[in-house]
C-alpha cells in the first residue's frame, strides 16, 4: 500500500538509514535519496533510487521527505540551512524525521515548518542495524494525528510496530528514555558480570544464567554472544551513546527531572572514550568495570 503521493525523499545514508531506505524502494515508493558525503547512496541508485545534488534539489519533486541525521547540527542543516529542504518544499509537503535529537531543537524545526506550511513529524525509532536491516524496528512518532496516518504506510513498509505518542515532542523523551534504558542495561551486565566472575564464577555460566533468568530480555540476549566472544564491533558506539546521554540530561535539565543514574553512567562513557574505546560497541562498558576492578580482560 502506498500513498496518494508515492514520491518519498531520504535524507541521510547512514548504517540505519540505507537499509530503512531501501524497504521503502522494495514496498513501491518512487524515491530520491541524498547524503553528505558519496558512496552509501550507489547501492540505492542502483536498485533504482533517483540521488539529489542537496536537500534542496530533492525536496522539488517530492511529496514526503524523510531525515536520518546524525545530530541537532545536521538536523538543523538539511531542514533550514542554505541549501536545505524547507526552502524548497512546496506548501502541504510532509517532513518526517528519524533521527536522534533533542526535544529543543526538534521544537524548533517544528515550529518552522508550520511558518512554511509544512507538515512535521517527530518519528525517532528503537531497534539496531539488524533490526533496520530486517524490517522489524519500532517506530515512535508524534505530531498531528492526520500526519501520523498519512506516514503510516511508510512506517509499515520498514518497521514492526508504530506507536503514535502524542502532537509534539512526546517522540523524543520517549526515545531518549529508551536509549537511557539501554546505557543502563549495559552498565548493569557488565558490573554483574565482573562481580560474578571476581566471586569465582566462569563467564560463561553467568551468561547463560544471565539469558535464562528474571533479568533476561531481548537486549540482555542480543549481548549475550558479543559479550561472551568480547565481540565489541560497534552496533552503537560508546561515542554515540555519550552523545545520547548528553541529550537526555540537557532535556532533564530543561525540565528538572533529577536522572542521578543517568549522569553517573554517563561518567563512564566518557572514561571509555578517554581510554581508547570510544568507537567500540557500547558493551565495551565491561572494560572499565575490569579496569576498575583489578580483573585482567579474558582475550
Amino acid at each position: 500500500m502506498m500513498t496518494d503521493n508515492a514520491a518519498v525523499g531520504w535524507i541521510g545514508l547512514g548504517k540505519m538509514g540505507v537499509p530503512m531506505a531501501g524497504h521503502l524502494l522494495k514496498a513501491g515508493f518512487a524515491l530520491t535519496v541524498y547524503n553528505r558525503s558519496s558512496g552509501p547512496e550507489v547501492g540505492l541508485r542502483d536498485a533504482g533510487a533517483a540521488v539529489a545534488e542537496s536537500p534542496a534539489a530533492l525536496a522539488q519533486n517530492v511529496g514526503t521527505i524523510i531525515s536520518m541525521t546524525s545530530d541537532d547540527a545536521a538536523l538543523a542543516d538539511v531542514t533550514d540551512g542554505p541549501n536545505g529542504a524547507f526552502g524548497a518544499a512546496a506548501p502541504g509537503t510532509l517532513f518526517i524525521d528519524m533521527s536522534t535529537v533533542s526535544p529543543d531543537i526538534s521544537a524548533k524545526v517544528g515550529a518552522r515548518a508550520n511558518e512554511l506550511g509544512l507538515g512535521y513529524l517527530r518519528a525517532p525509532v528503537s531497534g539496531g542495524v539488524a533490526l533496520a536491516v530486517a524490517g522489524t524496528i519500532t517506530v515512535l512518532a508524534s505530531g498531528a494525528r492526520a500526519d501520523f496516518d498519512k506516514a503510516l504506510p511508510l512506517f509499515d513498509a520498514m518497521a514492526k510496530k508504530s506507536f503514535y505518542v502524542g502532537e509534539a515532542e512526546e517522540a523524543r523523551y520517549i526515545k531518549l528514555a529508551l536509549n537511557m534504558m539501554v546505557g543502563m542495561t549495559s552498565a548493569m551486565m557488565s558490573e554483574a558480570l565482573v562481580f560474578a566472575e571476581r566471586g569465582g564464577a566462569a563467564r560463561d555460566t553467568i551468561l547463560d544464567v544471565m539469558g535464562e533468568s528474571a533479568i533476561a530480555s531481548p537486549l540482555v540476549g542480543y549481548k549475550l554472544e558479543p559479550m561472551r566472544k568480547r565481540d565489541f564491533s560497534p552496533t552503537f558506539s560508546a561515542k554515540q551513546m555519550a552523545k545520547d546521554y548528553d541529550l537526555l540530561l540537557a532535556a532533564g535539565r530543561n525540565t528538572n527531572t533529577p536522572l542521578p543514574l543517568a549522569a553517573f553512567v554517563r561518567q563512564i562513557w566518557s572514561s571509555m572514550i578517554a581510554s581508547g574505546y570510544g568507537e567500540e560497541d557500547f558493551l565495551a562498558y565491561v572494560k572499565i568495570m575490569e579496569s576498575l576492578s583489578g580483573t585482567p580482560p579474558e582475550e
